[in-house]
C-alpha cells in the first residue's frame, strides 16, 4: 500500500479516534503516524518526508462536483500542518465532505463487524438485517428472522438457527437482547447495537440517543473519491485491515 493512500486512512481512522473539532483535527505527530499504519518507533526523517510529500498531496487533490446549473470544487482536506518538535499534527477538514468521512468510518465499523462473523453466514445476514433498522427497533419476530435468512430446513432447525445466529452476535459484542412470547410467536427484543463491538456485557439504555447516520446519498462523493484516484472498496478493505507495521 503506497504511502499516499496510507496517510489518508490515517487521517480517516483519526477523524474517528479523536473527533474534530471547529472542522479541525488535532493529534499528535507520534499517534498520527500509528493512524497510519507506520511504526511510531521508525519515525525518521525518510518516514517524516515521506508523509510530509502526502500530506500535501492530498490537500492538492480536486473534488469537482457538478450538475448542469451548479458547481463546487474543493480538496479532499483544506490543510495540513505538523510541527515534529511541538509533536502535533493538525488537519483542517472540508466541512461540505463530513459525510464522506463519516461514511468512511461506517465503513470501517461494518467491515469490523463483518470481519468478526467470518465462516458465520447466518450471523452475518442477520447483522446486516438488524443493522438497517432505524433505533429503538419493535421487537422483531422469529419468522421475520427465518424470512430473512431463506432457509430451506423444518422450522426446528431453523429457529435453532437463528438463535445460534444471534447468540454470535452478542458474543462478539454488537448487540444485546431478550427474547421472549407473545401469545405462541417468539420474538427478539434488541436493547442496543453496538458497531464497535465493545468486548463482554454493556448496559446501554433503550432510549439513548444512538449516532444518526446521515440520510444523504453518496454517489456524487463516491464518484468525486473515483476521480481522486481512490477505490472506495479498496479503501474499505484497507480501512478493516490495518495494522501498524513493525
Amino acid at each position: 500500500m503506497d504511502t499516499d493512500f496510507k496517510v489518508w486512512l490515517g487521517i480517516i481512522r483519526s477523524m474517528s479516534e479523536y473527533g474534530v473539532k471547529s472542522d479541525t483535527l488535532e493529534l499528535s505527530f507520534v499517534e498520527f503516524v500509528k493512524m497510519c499504519g507506520f511504526d511510531s518507533r521508525r519515525s525518521n526523517k525518510k518516514m517524516r518526508d515521506r508523509i510530509s510529500n502526502s500530506l500535501f498531496k492530498l490537500a492538492s487533490v480536486t473534488l469537482k462536483f457538478q450538475s448542469e446549473t451548479k458547481g463546487w470544487t474543493t480538496h479532499l482536506v483544506q490543510s495540513a500542518y505538523y510541527d515534529i518538535n511541538e509533536d502535533i499534527v493538525e488537519i483542517k477538514a472540508e466541512p461540505k465532505l463530513f459525510e464522506l468521512y463519516h461514511m468512511d468510518r461506517r465503513v470501517l465499523l461494518r467491515l469490523k463487524a463483518i470481519d468478526a462473523l467470518q465462516r458465520k453466514e447466518s450471523a452475518q445476514a442477520l447483522y446486516t438485517y438488524i443493522e438497517s433498522l432505524p433505533q429503538n427497533p419493535a421487537p422483531i419476530s422469529m419468522k421475520r428472522m427465518r424470512d430473512r435468512l431463506n432457509l430451506t430446513s423444518n422450522v426446528y432447525t431453523q429457529n435453532h438457527t437463528v438463535r445460534k445466529a444471534m447468540e454470535q452476535l452478542r458474543d462478539i459484542g454488537y448487540l444485546d437482547y431478550t427474547e421472549f412470547k407473545r401469545g405462541r410467536a417468539t420474538y427478539f427484543s434488541v436493547h442496543y447495537r453496538n458497531p464497535k463491538l465493545i468486548s463482554g456485557p454493556v448496559k446501554v439504555p433503550r432510549k439513548e440517543e444512538e449516532e444518526k447516520a446521515p440520510e444523504q446519498n453518496y454517489d456524487e462523493v463516491i464518484k468525486a473519491l473515483k476521480a481522486a484516484g481512490i477505490d472506495p472498496l479498496k479503501l474499505a478493505e484497507a480501512l478493516s485491515a490495518m495494522k501498524p507495521e513493525n
